[in-house]
């Protein structure tokens, strides 16, 4: 699965346990009709990923979804779902490519079709 959007908040990369386990969060906000703002955990090595990049920045996240059980002290299962991202991407804007200009194929195409008799029977 994928998330696009616009990068509102980066984490410090945060350490647990005698283990080392390591955790960093990226708060991405979706572009759509009734944006989201979605907290995505990277742990481990995945952490580094988000060194190159930045506040405000467009990008495209690949993620897994997960789920785990915890039964609490009354013995009562509770859930809990969580958003792990194992891939981020910058997505470029692309205000450098110019308009194509549709009337000139237009154009062209007519000026063919002058130079051709049409034999068509249809």
């Amino acid at each position: 699965m994928e998330i696009i959007g616009k990068i509102k908040k980066i984490d410090e990369t945060k350490t647990f346990g005698t283990s080392g386990f390591r955790k960093r969060e990226l708060v991405v906000t979706t572009e759509e009709q009734y944006p989201q703002m979605l907290m995505i955990e990277f742990v481990q090595d995945k952490c580094d990923l988000l060194n190159n990049f930045a506040v405000g920045d467009d990008v495209k996240v690949n993620i897994n979804l997960r789920g785990r059980e915890w039964i609490n002290p009354e013995g009562e299962a509770k859930y809990f779902n969580s958003i792990q991202g194992w891939r981020i991407e910058k997505l470029q804007v692309n205000s450098s490519v110019p308009p194509v200009e549709a009337v000139d194929s237009f154009q062209q195409a007519d000026n063919l079709n002058e130079a051709e008799p049409d034999d068509l029977p249809f």
